[in-house]
């Protein structure tokens, strides 16, 4: 069975990140200053992983990224941002041990690294990367199904298939497992969407990865006045 391709405008991608970035910003406001007390903010931000998941398996996929050094640089960045959101992101609380799961750009490089290395395609490489999927994915925000999910959207951009868009289903469906709600399954629409338009939004090369410590920061910052007023965090 044949599979249609996916091919995105540049701009609606930067629009889903978009899209992204506001539903894990409200979650996140939800969680952390609301204490979860917001149900629709909670269910729109289960969508924020899967878009972007989709985005990061999207533009690794892209033709001669391991050429133009996409990998080693998005890996680097993911890095730096990750381990400086780090400290807001235990600040604000709410994780087992006080660390763990590890934050979401923790997540995406965990996806990166194993892409990286299935791209490599060499015996060792492809070794390397099931042990970085298996030990990574379970230390990371949402798990083996972001990882999987983002390696089986690779895939299918790479090379459309029944087993590449199941594998990228199941992941998505399987987020019910840890948001105890089946929201993330909206992200598929929003995606189907955006493959059939064109929204003109210019790119913003660092704003993802200077957005996502800089929001859990100032939410970290709000809290401070709030909790000396009395008000108490979960």
């Amino acid at each position: 069975m044949e599979m249609p391709a996916i091919k995105l405008d540049n701009g609606t991608v930067e629009a889903l990140k978009w899209i992204g970035l506001l539903a894990m910003t409200g979650d996140h406001v939800n969680k952390y200053l609301f204490n979860a007390t917001l149900p629709l903010l909670f269910e729109l931000g289960r969508v924020a992983l899967p878009v972007f998941v989709f985005v990061i398996g999207y533009n690794l996929a892209r033709p001669e990224a391991m050429e133009r050094g996409v990998y080693t640089r998005t890996m680097k960045r993911l890095l730096i941002f990750a381990v400086i959101a780090a400290v807001p992101y235990v600040s604000l609380g709410g994780l087992w041990e006080g660390w763990w799961p590890l934050n979401i750009l923790f997540t995406l490089l965990t996806a990166t690294c194993a892409l990286y290395l299935i791209e490599l395609g060499t015996v060792p490489a492809l070794v390397a990367s099931g042990v970085v999927i298996s030990i990574g994915g379970g230390l990371v925000e949402f798990w083996w199904p972001a990882v999987i999910g983002a390696i089986a959207v690779w895939a299918y951009i790479k090379k459309p298939s029944v087993i590449a868009a199941l594998m990228a289903l199941t992941a998505c469906g399987s987020l019910v497992l840890i948001n105890k709600n089946g929201w993330a399954l909206g992200a598929i629409p929003v995606i189907a969407a955006a493959s059939v338009v064109k929204i003109p939004v210019p790119r913003a090369r660092w704003l993802f990865y200077t957005y996502y410590p800089l929001h859990l920061a100032v939410i970290w910052l709000i809290r401070i006045p709030m909790a000396r007023a009395g008000y108490l965090f979960l």
